[in-house]
């Protein structure tokens, strides 16, 4: 115990094993949803041939590729952020790139995707991107990431939806309807109110109990009214139904993994191949920046530059990510923002990892059991540490305008466009024009120029495939 102690420098860092364990246990319990969600993306989708993807495959490669990723970033970057296949990446391959590809190609331009951001951590130019970032926009950056997962919670747990009108384009309850109208929703706001109770009481444990209070709520709702899912019937349960038939053990089908191809440069050409690397580079890189600036931030493990311990690691180790899972087609694996329910718990060390590490991993043999947990109960975790993070925002001094604008973009595009890479993007575009503008360039690195310019390309990438006849 004592090696692992100084390993991880578990009290070094005011922690405990205990904490360690529970920290590790609910960044599980946040991130369990991608066992389920993940594979409703992936499989949701043909590809140019006409194949789909089977679920219970792409579930257990899920699984088996966050729990590989995870460990290892906990032993090699000692950091309490875990690994799962990134949402934002995963939805752009289901909805833009197996149009043109095959999924065994998709997945190889994630792997191309994954071996240039390791690339670029190696040769150190992914550090110094890292520290051309101002401390405002880091601190935005961090705060933004918090009103995203914040929004995402209200999201998942049917408390605002879409309206489907122009005007208001997102309202109150499922559908926008403009009242709770589901009973998991309601379940949802007493998981919020008790978890947030506990939280301003400083009741250690706090979101774990919240969590395990909301769930046993749902089991019994459920094996009462038989809610069911809301795919099969209107007030029904999200992604995850709070009961347990047959047997909670499977066997993992990992024929998925190996499934990769580099043939899409064949089959549609160079440049256009070239330009979904480019769009995956480019959301993979920020995203993961954002986040794990933002979690270390959240840890108390950041210096005044922003700057958290093993860094350069954690940057290699966060690219092997998406190697990994494109190799195992689960889609890029990056760092998960609902780290931070763990690190509300007290993670604070790579242990935490292991444990988070161990469980998916043991996921994959108990499906049922990881899918017990409603995703309206999860949310409440969510929007509890997301109105944490956005406590940041008190640390900026926003009385320039040129300051305030780049600042506030950052934060509300992250949230309202639903990716942590666009916030940055429009962030960093923001704070060069409007700062040299200001008569501030001199504190506007070149690299930062670079970067907003390459952003104005990324954001422009539609326009650009269709010039070039994607």
């Amino acid at each position: 115990m004592n090696r692992l102690d100084r390993f991880f420098e578990i009290s070094a860092r005011g922690s405990t094993f205990a904490a360690e364990i529970r920290g590790g246990l609910v960044t599980f319990i946040a991130m369990a949803y991608i066992i389920v969600l993940n594979p409703v993306i992936l499989s949701s989708a043909p590809d140019v041939d006409g194949t789909r993807l089977e679920f219970a495959q792409v579930s257990a490669t899920t699984s088996l590729a966050a729990g590989v990723m995870t460990i290892l970033f906990g032993i090699f970057a000692r950091l309490p952020f875990a690994f799962a296949a990134g949402l934002g990446i995963n939805s752009f391959l289901a909805t833009t790139v197996v149009g043109s590809v095959t999924w065994p190609e998709a997945m190889g331009l994630v792997v191309i995707n994954g071996l240039i951001i390791v690339l670029l951590a190696v040769t150190g130019l992914r550090r110094l991107v890292f520290d051309a970032v101002p401390m405002q926009l880091k601190l935005a950056i961090t705060a933004g990431i918090g009103l995203f997962i914040l929004f995402i919670g209200l999201v998942d747990a049917g408390f605002v939806g879409s309206t489907g009108l122009p005007s208001p384009p997102v309202g109150l309850g499922t559908g926008g309807v403009g009242s709770i109208n589901t009973v998991p929703t309601v379940v949802f706001v007493f998981t919020l109110l008790v978890t947030g109770i506990l939280v301003a009481r400083r009741v250690r444990g706090g979101i774990l109990i919240g969590l395990v209070a909301g769930t046993v709520v749902a089991v019994i709702i459920e094996a009462i009214w038989h809610l069911g899912s809301a795919v099969d019937k209107p007030g029904g349960w999200g992604l995850s139904v709070p009961s347990l038939s047959g047997s909670p053990f499977a066997l993992p089908d990992l024929s998925l993994v190996g499934e990769f191809s580099m043939g899409s440069f064949g089959r549609i050409g160079a440049l256009a191949a070239i330009m979904l690397v480019f769009t995956l580079v480019f959301a993979n890189f920020f995203d993961a920046m954002g986040t794990m600036t933002g979690l270390s931030r959240e840890a108390g493990l950041a210096d005044p530059q922003g700057t958290f311990p093993r860094l350069r690691s954690a940057l290699i180790v966060e690219g092997t990510g998406a190697v990994v899972g494109g190799a195992s087609s689960a889609s890029s694996n990056t760092v998960f923002i609902e780290s931070g329910a763990g690190i509300e718990e007290g993670a604070r060390t790579g242990f935490a990892n292991l444990i988070t590490g161990v469980l998916f991993l043991a996921a994959m043999f108990v499906a049922p059991l990881a899918s017990i947990v409603p995703t309206e109960v999860a949310a409440a975790a969510l929007v509890i540490v997301g109105a944490m993070m956005v406590s940041h925002l008190r640390h900026i001094d926003i009385s320039e305008f040129s300051v305030a604008l780049p600042v506030v973009l950052t934060v509300a595009t992250m949230a309202f466009s639903y990716s942590i890479a666009n916030g940055i993007g429009v962030g960093f575009v923001a704070w060069a024009v409007l700062r040299s503008a200001a008569g501030k360039a001199r504190e506007v690195s070149p690299l930062l120029w670079v970067v907003a310019a390459g952003f104005v390309l990324y954001f422009a990438r539609g326009w650009i495939e269709s010039l070039i006849g994607m």
